[in-house]
């Protein structure tokens, strides 16, 4: 699992920070979803420079019994794959506001 991209922010107002791979690198935004009226609906959804590119959910951590940010982000640079990452602790950082995406692949 390596990291993607940092964030800064909270739960509660959301994220701001970059998505950075190895060919991209892009501004993001993960907004709280207000139109949320079900467990279905994702908690957030993800945007860059003003274009819908995936989605999050609030997850409970089995072994920690924490809150995280589960993402689901898709685009055209993607190809047809669809990138899984969540949100953790950034290596290093002191602030507790700032998260590293933390890719996830899933096969």
């Amino acid at each position: 699992m390596g990291a993607i991209g940092l964030v800064s922010g909270t739960m509660e107002k959301g994220y701001v920070g970059q998505l950075t791979t190895i060919t991209i690198r892009v501004p993001i935004e993960i907004r709280r979803n207000p139109s949320k009226t079900g467990d279905i609906q994702p908690d957030y959804r993800v945007w860059s420079d003003g274009v819908e590119c995936g989605a999050g959910w609030l997850r409970r951590s089995e072994a920690s019994d924490r809150l995280y940010v589960s993402l689901c982000l898709e685009a055209p640079e993607f190809g047809p794959r669809r990138i899984y990452a969540r949100l953790g602790r950034a290596a290093g950082q002191d602030n507790p506001d700032v998260y590293a995406l933390i890719w996830n692949p899933m096969d």
